[in-house]
């Protein structure tokens, strides 16, 4: 049976260069509209759930084209206020070689999500029948009254008996200095009404302050994330580890912890084609899993073929299909389909 899954986020414009030029050569832009709230209900809206966005797109035609795109992806458009002028904005340089991706976001602050004021939403009414919201860290690096919001949608939520999900999902440059400093009472305070949380060792280590005198990656993650889930009462932990091998290509391994067991995928090799979104497409499998009842093992499975496929498509949000997904997890890339 088909769940209600909703994600609180901002809906921000891609600007991307074409090939590898850097913004300092190209003279032209290709645009489109993502974010990690889009990315996930749009997800699950192709996994036959049904998919809201929880967000303020401006009032204007920039909104009306931000509106039809995620028409275009199946998300219902039930939550979404229009009000203000702007957009988020960010421009994607695709790295080369030794030369990395590089994202430089603009104009974040003015947009019409972060600046919808306190009082907006009607929390109750979003809730009602919601099976899942999903919240993300770059929401919470915007600002007190974006925090507010996330904080009041996520207890409305738990009250109607709906999971609540967080992805950590950090980023310095929103934090600026002493950001984990900064951030650290936030994430705490998600993560106390989180039944899920999408993180690994690193946030453990950096965001929330936590030691551990272990030196490999898999021991750290073994002894941190157990003692996450029970100092802040949540009952699943989801993330992946990530090597990017000499020739360019990348080895990911995704692990799943609920039931006070760990459960691990399979190490998948791929070529990338595009990176951004790639995480959302694994959370998105991750609370595939968890809203279908699948075990834990097929479900971080399920979950890194995800975001394995997400990575050939170009553009943020995953395309992939239940059925691709599947196909994925038990076959190599073959000839033609036909």
């Amino acid at each position: 049976m088909p769940k209600k899954v909703a994600a609180f986020g901002e809906v921000m414009m891609r600007l991307q260069v074409p090939g590898y030029e850097l913004l300092t050569q190209a003279d032209t832009l290709k645009y489109s509209f993502s974010g990690t709230g889009v990315n996930i209900v749009s997800a699950l809206a192709r996994f036959g759930h049904n998919g809201y966005l929880v967000t303020t797109l401006p009032a204007n035609p920039l909104g009306d084209a931000a509106v039809a795109y995620l028409r275009k992806l199946g998300v219902a458009q039930d939550f979404i206020r229009r009000d203000g002028k702007y957009v988020g904005l960010y421009f994607l340089e695709n790295g080369f070689g030794a030369r990395p991706s590089r994202v430089t976001y603009t104009n974040r602050l003015e947009s019409s999500f972060n600046t919808a004021p306190a009082g907006a939403y009607d929390w109750e009414a979003i809730a009602e029948g919601l099976d899942a919201v999903h919240f993300c860290g770059i929401t919470l690096a915007m600002n007190d009254t974006v925090r507010g919001h996330m904080v009041e949608l996520a207890r409305a939520v738990k009250r109607k008996g709906g999971l609540v999900v967080f992805d950590c999902n950090y980023r310095p440059t929103l934090w600026g200095e002493d950001g984990y400093a900064k951030a650290k009472p936030h994430y705490i305070e998600m993560l106390r009404l989180a039944d899920l949380a999408m993180m690994n060792e690193k946030d453990a280590i950096h965001i929330l302050g936590m030691e551990t005198s272990r030196t490999v990656r898999r021991d750290q993650l073994e002894e941190l994330i157990p003692a996450v889930a029970d100092t802040y009462g949540i009952a699943a932990i989801a993330g992946t580890h990530r090597a990017i091998l000499g020739d360019g290509t990348h080895a990911l391994q995704g692990f799943l912890y609920e039931n006070r067991q760990f459960a691990f995928s399979g190490t998948l090799t791929f070529a990338v084609y595009d990176r951004i979104g790639a995480g959302d497409a694994y959370a998105s499998g991750i609370l595939h899993g968890a809203l279908t009842g699948m075990p834990s093992g097929r479900t971080v499975e399920f979950a890194a073929a995800a975001a394995m496929l997400a990575h050939t498509v170009q553009g943020d949000t995953p395309m992939s299909s239940e059925a691709e997904i599947v196909r994925a997890m038990t076959e190599t890339a073959g000839d033609i389909e036909r």
